[in-house]
């Protein structure tokens, strides 16, 4: 069993130079991915293509393999051949009318061929004689050149023959790693996952940057995707996962930074740290997931307001896109459900935030802000390989769900002021989710606490973040409606 692995048109029209080099990087990409599925799969590499050979008494095999090679960056076309020795054109239709006959009954068809090396026939040779030989034994509607029902292909290379059983189409793009590294700012919602993706696809290792603003439970959640788009996108390589504990960051956003401009406060910091990682780790590009005009801190004058804080190139695969578009290559590539189910905490931030930043009125703001702040969440970051981090994934028991109170129970509203000052709950004790691990550690061992949100994501989230802290009397407040 053999599959023909086909590349990029974009790697085909480069310099004789440039060619030799991504394609022996993506063969080397393919081999170290292989090696892991089964140590008695080869390859071979020439100029156009990359032939992959499975063990013909390892069928299970063959879809692994196909798997692989879809996910796998540079690929265009993924070929899976039947092959045979031939000698000449006898042979060649001796091989391919079997085959083809099943196939051809009742129907139109059309033998297409291609021939490599050095023969005593031509390829029109080839699908004359074995288009006449296929009418003669078979029970097919006949011949149409321009709109057959089936098409029967196959390509003499030298010595062999390939008959081609079935055509995928890959990923396109360039070999992973061979347009450099850069560090993308993971959130785990769409935009993130899908722009990562895109940045794979285009040939360039992607590492992640998480900043953490909804603690343990977040975290995983955001670890959880990292693991998947490495695991089918980017596993021929080590990949970085960096976290940043940035909770501290945003209770002194709320202390020092005007309510309109806290949005755009928190992406300027956060990427004024990633540039400091990438630069500590010699990554030359940051991803985003921005997408103009999708939110208030993606207008154009908020973007160039934001990028105004960062010397580094900023990469934004998403810059022109629409969001039914996002989400439909969140399907496809299957980051959806993990999105769906991922809190976007950024939206928190700011009320009636300000969609037109003055760089005057934003630098004001800035220099309000206590930048030792920052220096201790980098200080605090952890960096990880994300193929190390499956082990640290363990499934979590969701937290309880209380629907009712009972006497002596302590309801905390840990939505923002301006949230609870729009829809006050009565008899709550209101402490921002921002503040919440600082007061926790002041409750009482004998009470239980019922966070509540409007959702119930952000107190789910923040219980399981305070139970993992050591506050095992951290409950989920969900009041039964009407």
């Amino acid at each position: 069993m053999k599959y023909i692995v086909k590349f990029f048109p974009e790697i085909m029209i480069k310099g004789d130079s440039v060619k030799k080099k991504m394609v022996r990087h993506l063969h080397e990409n393919l081999k170290r991915l292989l090696a892991r599925l089964d140590e008695d799969i080869h390859t071979q590499k020439f100029w156009d293509k990359i032939e992959v050979f499975v063990p013909e008494l390892k069928p299970g095999l063959v879809v692994a393999v196909r798997q692989c090679l879809l996910s796998t960056p540079g690929i265009e076309q993924i070929w899976q051949v039947q092959q045979f020795p031939i000698t000449d054109l006898q042979s060649v239709i001796d091989k391919v009318v079997p085959f083809a006959l099943p196939l051809i009954k009742d129907k139109t068809f059309v033998v297409r061929a291609k021939r490599t090396g050095e023969h005593s026939f031509t390829s029109m040779e080839l699908e004359r004689e074995t288009g006449y030989a296929l009418v003669q034994q078979g029970e097919s509607k006949g011949v149409s050149l321009h709109h057959p029902e089936v098409k029967i292909e196959f390509d003499v290379f030298d010595k062999y023959l390939n008959i081609i059983e079935a055509r995928y189409s890959g990923l396109g793009g360039y070999p992973l790693g061979s347009q450099g590294e850069a560090l993308s700012l993971m959130s785990g919602g769409f935009d993130s996952t899908v722009a990562s993706y895109l940045a794979v696809k285009r040939g360039i290792k992607t590492h992640f940057i998480f900043f953490n603003l909804g603690g343990t439970a977040h975290e995983l959640g955001v670890k959880q995707v990292a693991i998947y788009l490495w695991n089918r996108f980017e596993a021929s390589h080590r990949i970085k996962f960096i976290s940043v504990p940035f909770d501290g960051v945003v209770a002194e956003l709320f202390n020092s930074v005007h309510e309109s401009y806290m949005g755009v406060m928190l992406k300027r910091l956060m990427l004024i740290a990633a540039e400091r990682v990438a630069r500590d780790l010699d990554y030359p590009a940051l991803i985003t997931g921005e997408s103009v005009a999708q939110v208030s801190s993606q207008t154009l004058k908020n973007l160039a307001v934001i990028d105004e804080v960062s010397h580094m190139l900023v990469l934004r695969p998403l810059a022109m896109m629409n969001k039914p578009d996002i989400i439909q290559l969140a399907e496809q590539i299957g980051t959806r459900h993990f999105a769906e189910s991922m809190p976007e905490y950024c939206g928190v931030i700011s009320q009636n935030p300000v969609t037109h930043a003055s760089f005057d009125r934003t630098l004001k703001e800035h220099h309000k802000f206590n930048m030792q702040v920052l220096d201790e969440a980098l200080a605090n970051k952890t960096i990880q390989p994300v193929d190390q981090l499956l082990e640290q994934i363990v499934a979590a028991p969701p937290i309880e769900v209380v629907k009712t109170l009972q006497p002596g129970d302590v309801l905390v509203d840990i939505r923002a002021d301006i949230e609870q000052q729009r829809s006050p709950l009565e008899g709550a004790l209101h402490i921002p989710f921002h503040l919440l691990n600082q007061q926790a550690k002041k409750w009482s061992d004998n009470t239980r606490y019922l966070l509540y949100c409007q959702k119930g994501v952000m107190s789910q989230l923040h219980a399981q973040y305070l139970r993992d802290q050591g506050v095992h009397n951290v409950f989920v407040y969900r009041p039964e409606t009407n």
